[in-house]
């Protein structure tokens, strides 16, 4: 029913132009928003129309990713090159989780938790 109609627009559109808004208004440098790669176009078609720099990561054959904002950020972001956000070291964890603006003293714990387990598992 809602589907023919020219506004109906799916949850994750709504959410991602959402995160739109929220970058625009200065209130986030940079999102993460994961949605249906079936929408992928159209949500490409939205952030250039939008002028909105991103960088977009496939997660599974049904998801992406799709890191939107500041050009600075999404650079950033591409110097990782990790296809996934589980392949990131501790060190890039803790850089997104900051830009994406998580509670500071959340990430510095969660960085060091990281970085034990990872030379816990090194050895």
């Amino acid at each position: 029913m809602f589907e023919n109609t020219p506004n109906f627009h799916s949850t994750d559109i709504r959410i991602l132009t959402h995160h739109i808004y929220e970058y625009k208004k200065g209130l986030r440098s940079i999102a993460l928003h994961t949605m249906n790669r079936e929408e992928q176009e159209k949500a490409e078609a939205i952030l250039k129309r939008r002028g909105v720099s991103y960088l977009i990561k496939v997660v599974s054959a049904v998801r992406i990713n799709i890191f939107l904002g500041d050009p600075n950020c999404i650079k950033i972001i591409e110097s990782f090159h990790k296809d996934s956000l589980s392949q990131y070291s501790a060190e890039q964890d803790f850089m997104l989780g900051i830009m994406l603006g998580y509670d500071k003293c959340e990430q510095y714990k969660r960085y060091l938790e990281y970085s034990e387990k990872r030379k816990i598992s090194s050895k």
